[in-house]
């Protein structure tokens, strides 16, 4: 009886605890499971993750938006620049055909018709106005179309020339070459741009002269340009290119205002009748004139023929001598365009130079002044043409002076012939800056600014004097290096008679015309080089007999 009461009473507590584990397993399930909710159940790894995880993804997900909107911004900036580039394109191509017209002496054309381009914009119309206004003085303030007077031969801003793969400058430094070859990357996309658009606005039509040629130029037909930069007005470019005969040329002349290129004259220019009078004056020296000959009868004679030559001969001695040569020269290449006038005088260059000049009586003739020690091109003769214009410029070309051969090439047995001789690097020559006696000019403007100052004896000043008159004229001077013309080297002697400012230029020019500063500098630390050559080889003989 006992045990069945124990029994029913385990039962009726295991019964009570079973209901009471359903109650409270219930109740937690109740209480800890949300009965609704309207975010999506997380993944385990976002619900069991740690707090430091969700912070990440929180900062992530606001620097997303951040760039979101800092993206959404840009592209309305860009558009707006976009916009803003397209009117700005439409205002200077109203300029560009304004300035066509105003340097063709016709009024400024494009003002309406690009404004109503830009829409009724407030302001549009005399923002146009005053963008060409300045760029309009810049380009009357700049040397392009016109000479300016200059002071004296330091405020000329010389040119740079360049083909299409050299530039020749004169300002090298220790670093840069009188010929760069390959040119600077900077230099070579600026040309690369200004040769562009030269040649898109030779192939438009409107860049074909009054419709007579139908050539489409290409970079090959490009021959050479020259630019400079006046750092307060900008740049001028002057391209030349081959037209459609060999004598016959297109030139444009482009300017940059420190802004777009600009259009300023495209022109075609025929050299096929004009005659290139050279005047040479000479006193003894007639082997030099028999070299200068030589390459005469090949440059001007066989290749150009449109050269006249006058040779100004002072005294009695050798003239037999010049007068023979001349004569040979005569019958080997049937040449007869020469002149040979005898003074019987002491030497005077500018005196010589200017008897030459005036001797010529057939019209106005291109004059080039030249010396016997100077060597010359075709390519030179074609320069001198089209960078002179009578009335208009004149060419006061620089020419590379090369150094003592002997020095370049150790011994005179080394020496190659005068042709192979003719490069343009830093150890066999300069560009002779400082020398104005080659010149190409009009004897219309030589005889209106005066020519030369005849008083003037002996060596050396009669150019610079020249030089300075048409400095302080409106002329234009093209002062620029040429790829060829070529001072050949010369031992030079000065005399003592010749005043104190002569003779301090003639040994100026003596010193420059030996050697480049790194060889002068060997030449004169050869004691010290040889000394330690003596040296080093005596330690070597030390070395080997003690290994004996």
């Amino acid at each position: 009886m006992l045990r069945r009461g124990l029994l029913a009473w385990v039962s009726r507590m295991g019964a009570v605890l079973v209901l009471l584990c359903c109650s409270v397993s219930l109740l937690y399930v109740m209480t800890c499971s949300p009965l609704h909710s309207d975010n999506p159940p997380l993944s385990p790894a976002q619900s069991g993750g740690p707090p430091v995880v969700h912070s990440y993804q929180a900062l992530l997900q606001e620097r997303e938006e951040q760039h979101r909107l800092h993206i959404t911004s840009l592209k309305k900036q860009i558009a707006q620049l976009k916009e803003a580039l397209q009117e700005r394109s439409q205002q200077l191509k109203g300029v560009q055909d304004s300035l066509k017209r105003a340097t063709a002496g016709g009024p400024p054309e494009g003002h309406g018709s690009q404004a109503g381009d830009l829409g009724d914009a407030p302001g549009a119309k005399s923002q146009q106005t005053d963008l060409q206004d300045f760029l309009r003085s810049q380009l009357s303030k700049a040397e392009v179309t016109g000479g300016v007077r200059l002071p004296s031969e330091y405020a000329v801003v010389p040119f740079e020339s360049f083909t299409l793969h050299k530039v020749y400058q004169l300002e090298m430094g220790l670093t840069r070459h009188p010929e760069e070859k390959p040119v600077r990357r900077d230099k070579r996309d600026e040309l690369g741009e200004v040769l562009e658009f030269a040649l898109h606005s030779l192939n438009t039509p409107p860049g074909q002269l009054d419709g007579k040629s139908s050539k489409v130029y290409s970079p090959s037909d490009f021959i050479e340009g020259i630019t400079r930069t006046e750092k307060d007005k900008g740049t001028v470019y002057e391209l030349t290119f081959r037209g459609d005969s060999s004598r016959e040329f297109r030139r444009l002349v482009l300017f940059r205002p420190f802004g777009p290129l600009m259009k300023v004259k495209s022109e075609r220019v025929d050299t096929a009748d004009v005659l290139i009078n050279i005047v040479v004056p000479l006193s003894r020296r007639t082997d030099k004139f028999k070299q200068f000959m030589h390459n005469f009868r090949d440059v001007c004679v066989r290749q150009d023929g449109r050269v006249h030559l006058t040779v100004v001969y002072f005294g009695k001695e050798q003239v037999s001598e010049v007068h023979r040569i001349l004569e040979n020269t005569s019958r080997e290449v049937n040449f007869k365009n020469y002149t040979l006038l005898q003074l019987d005088e002491e030497f005077s260059r500018g005196r010589g130079l200017d008897v030459g000049a005036r001797a010529w009586k057939w019209g106005n003739v291109l004059l080039f002044f030249c010396d016997v020690d100077i060597y010359f091109t075709a390519d030179f003769l074609g320069s001198c043409r089209l960078n002179t214009q009578s009335g208009k410029k004149v060419f006061y070309p620089v020419l590379f002076s090369q150094y003592n051969p002997k020095l370049i090439y150790g011994s005179p047995e080394h020496i190659p012939p005068v042709e192979q001789q003719l490069v343009m690097k830093k150890d066999t020559g300069f560009w002779r800056d400082f020398g104005f006696g080659m010149t190409c000019q009009y004897r219309s403007d030589f005889i209106n600014i005066g020519g030369f100052d005849i008083d003037i004896k002996g060596w050396g000043g009669e150019d610079v004097h020249l030089y300075r008159k048409y400095l302080r004229s409106n002329l234009l001077v093209v002062r620029a290096p040429s790829r060829g013309l070529f001072h050949l080297w010369h031992e030079k002697h000065c005399a003592d008679e010749l005043a104190p400012e002569q003779y301090r230029m003639c040994m100026q020019s003596k010193a420059m015309n030996e050697a480049s500063h790194g060889q002068l500098g060997m030449l004169f630390f050869r004691k010290d080089i040889d000394a330690h050559l003596r040296k080093q080889k005596t330690q070597q003989l030390l070395q080997n007999a003690k290994k004996t």
